[in-house]
């Protein structure tokens, strides 16, 4: 409704909206979420809160890598991918940074956190 002027930052962070395709129902579904810019990417954490499940969205980038993010009025086309190794480290500091509680999340479940990079297309 806003134009992406209304709930694209809080305090201290930055929100985009991922639209994306549900892997088993195939229904368009929109999930806001936390992200820290790594040039014209955007990286974000799989955390589900520390829960011991990924997200659900994790889950459906897995099955449909290619979605799009809202990022205040300018809507973005991207392919998403799991970050690893070298990459991985260096972008889980830059969340960090963008929010403490990622910390807490990784210290709070078993599994490994995806950092997750949204690549423009095209």
């Amino acid at each position: 409704r806003s134009g992406g002027r209304i709930g694209s930052r809080g305090i201290g962070t930055r929100f985009l909206l991922l639209e994306h395709t549900g892997a088993k129902t195939g229904a368009a579904r929109v999930t806001p979420l936390l992200y820290a810019p790594d040039g014209n990417r955007f990286v974000v954490a799989a955390s589900n809160a520390g829960s011991d499940r990924p997200p659900a969205w994790w889950v459906n980038l897995q099955a449909h890598p290619d979605v799009s993010v809202r990022v205040g009025r300018k809507a973005v086309l991207v392919h998403a991918r799991r970050a690893e190794g070298d990459e991985a480290t260096r972008l889980w500091a830059l969340l960090e940074e963008s929010w403490k509680l990622f910390d807490e999340y990784r210290a709070a479940t078993e599994r490994e956190i995806p950092v997750v990079v949204l690549e423009p297309r095209g």
